[in-house]
């Protein structure tokens, strides 16, 4: 049954009050509505049996509760998921671990979990977002790109749910002129491509540009990678489309971009993961790391759903973590410092 938002609703049955804030604070980020929550004699005393999709059990000892499997297989249709294991610290490696096998299990009964943003939505955006009065001011310290030259550094720009809002805020905070590219992937339905690039495009110095063949990223581009088809790069850099889908439940897999992407631009490949459900990325950051990439991501609060860079900051790997205002200013001021650093080098070197 769903719930009153129309979202899926899912029962959760537990003897410990924690392990019930645990279940129903995850279940909450993957977009699931809590249509009950107790232990079992509440749930045995419950005055009409709760409508749910799905019932999630976790008890500290089976044998003290005996008559609840009977009592849940007589009331409802629903699946029940007894065993549940036990969910460890918020925040930790084994909660991450945790919280992707509830999701396989969810989805197992569910289908897949993650929501996208609307039409609606991102019209919404273009109404509500207040144009910047004048563009940030470049640092005395970074020459300007020059137009049309080649991107050396590339930071993929990955999100999902919330994901335009806040990328949106990330761009406008950025200076014109940096010497940097941008390959953007988001989650989003297909059909609702040239409204984000109209979103975007308005009051940003930084523009979004659909993917082609034979492109090479330049400063100052935001490159915007299609959902239907993966692309990557060749060994001169040009955007190439496959002839195959990209992995995964949703295009563009950002874990598949990160691979793609730091495939041909190495450790001059970054990352920064944006509001988003779900845990896409997670597995190609600890391989971005190992190359020497940047990973950063989105901080929980400013996020309209922290599921995907929180689990990426669980894997250890994220170096900074701040508001899209705060991730922008971050990014200018390390490409200050290496262009300081740059500026060092050949001094010493003359």
């Amino acid at each position: 049954m769903a719930g009153q938002s129309g979202r899926p609703g899912v029962g959760i049955v537990s003897d410990a009050v924690l392990q019930r804030h645990r279940l129903q604070a995850a279940t909450g980020k993957f977009g699931l509505e809590v249509s009950f929550s107790g232990d079992p004699s509440r749930l045995m005393d419950y005055p009409e049996f709760p409508d749910a999709c799905l019932w999630l059990v976790t008890l500290e000892d089976e044998a003290d509760h005996p008559t609840l499997f009977d009592h849940l297989l007589e009331n409802t249709d629903a699946p029940v998921l007894f065993g549940v294991d036990q969910a460890p610290k918020p925040g930790s490696t084994d909660y991450f671990r945790w919280e992707r096998r509830l999701v396989d299990k969810l989805e197992q009964q569910l289908g897949h979990l993650e929501a996208l943003d609307t039409a609606s939505d991102l019209e919404e955006l273009v109404e509500t977002t207040p144009a910047l009065h004048s563009a940030p001011e470049l640092p005395r310290w970074i020459a300007p790109a020059a137009p049309g030259s080649l991107a050396e550094d590339v930071w993929v720009l990955g999100a999902s749910l919330g994901g335009p809002a806040a990328v949106k805020t990330f761009l406008d905070n950025l200076p014109p002129g940096l010497p940097v590219g941008f390959v953007y992937a988001q989650h989003i339905d297909g059909n609702f491509t040239e409204v984000l690039t109209r979103v975007l495009g308005r009051h940003a110095h930084y523009q979004l540009k659909r993917a082609e063949q034979g492109y090479r990223v330049r400063n100052g581009d935001v490159v915007l990678l299609p959902v239907e088809r993966e692309w990557a790069f060749d060994t001169q850099g040009q955007l190439t489309e496959r002839n195959t889908p990209w992995p995964g439940p949703y295009g563009p897999s950002i874990d598949q971009v990160l691979l793609n992407v730091a495939d041909y631009y190495g450790k001059r490949c970054h990352a920064i993961l944006f509001s988003g459900m779900g845990n896409d990325g997670a597995i190609a950051a600890p391989m971005l790391k190992a190359y020497g990439s940047r990973i950063w991501v989105q901080e929980s609060k400013s996020c309209g759903n922290s599921s995907m860079p929180d689990s990426v900051a669980a894997t250890g790997c994220s170096s900074f973590c701040g508001t899209p205002e705060q991730l922008a200013k971050e990014l200018v001021k390390t490409i200050e410092n290496n262009c300081l650093l740059k500026g060092r080098q050949k001094r010493d070197s003359a």
